[in-house]
């Protein structure tokens, strides 16, 4: 499925209702990860029902135990296009009973692409068609690529408007969760960091309490290349592979649990709740740089 304007081409698949490609026609660029597996072999998955990784990788429902997959199953599942405009697509998947194997709930989770000028608009819904509240967690992991080939992580900034420092938590390799016990600050000058390697050698960066609704991947000379607006999401995760010449930007309505984490979903932190018959809706919006 394609969407264009006079901007942008975006390119869609149903696998895991998955932007595969965003072009920006002005600058003659691509702006997302081509997902070469040398890095990383996705472009912009789908994270549901659960961002990152489940404690010891099992959830607890209603007192039952479920197996969990990293990022959760939507991202590996075929979605069904239920609207196609020129600047507009819905995509639509379902439970079965394959997936109330491990999460035990009905829904329909629909994802919306709109284009809006030099903007790509997306939309989670989440509509719980069973008789019993749900949770979950849900988030993009979009991959924006650098501009040439023979660019690294140091030849951009990372800008947050408005801001003259973040806090940000690592992940636990050896236990697959967020390490809270050390808070880390990340410094800002006029808002903005340079990147380095050095910054993804722990993983992702996860910021909470709602501290990130912009930010923009920046050449060295300050000049926008692509950036994020998501306000409302309390959770943000910032990723990249070594030497892997792309960044992710992460909105996450929810997150990976933290270290030791054992409680009823329903307990757990930043945790989504959606009551029998009722619905869940976010948005984030993708924006091309001048």
């Amino acid at each position: 499925m394609k969407l264009e304007n006079d901007r942008l081409c975006v390119e869609i698949t149903e696998q895991g209702a998955e932007v595969t490609r965003i072009y920006d026609k002005k600058r003659d660029t691509e702006l997302l990860w081509d997902a070469d597996p040398k890095y990383w072999q996705r472009h912009s998955p789908i994270l549901f029902p659960n961002v990152g990784k489940t404690y010891r990788n099992t959830v607890r429902i209603g007192g039952t135990q479920y197996p969990t997959s990293q990022h959760g199953f939507a991202r590996d599942n075929r979605f069904k296009c239920v609207r196609e405009t020129p600047d507009t697509v819905s995509l639509l998947f379902s439970s079965n009973e394959e997936t109330k194997e491990v999460y035990p709930f009905d829904f329909d989770l629909i994802i919306t692409y709109k284009l809006e000028g030099k903007a790509l608009v997306v939309t989670w819904e989440v509509l719980n068609t069973g008789d019993e509240e749900m949770f979950f967690t849900i988030g993009g992991h979009p991959a924006f690529r650098f501009a040439g080939q023979d660019e690294a992580k140091s030849d951009y900034m990372l800008k947050f408007p408005g801001k003259e420092s973040l806090h940000y938590i690592l992940v636990n390799i050896s236990e697959g969760a967020a390490d809270t016990a050390r808070v880390y600050k990340l410094e800002l000058e006029d808002g903005c960091c340079r990147m380095t390697e050095e910054m993804f050698a722990n993983d992702a960066l996860i910021f909470d309490n709602g501290q990130i609704s912009e930010v923009w991947i920046c050449h060295g000379d300050g000049t926008p290349r692509v950036g994020m607006k998501c306000e409302g999401f309390p959770n943000f995760g910032i990723w990249s592979v070594k030497d892997a010449p792309f960044v992710c930007l992460e909105p996450w309505m929810g997150r990976c649990d933290d270290v030791g984490f054992d409680k009823e979903l329903s307990e757990k932190p930043n945790i989504n709740k959606v009551p029998a018959g009722g619905k869940f809706k976010q948005s984030h919006t993708v924006i091309a740089g001048e």
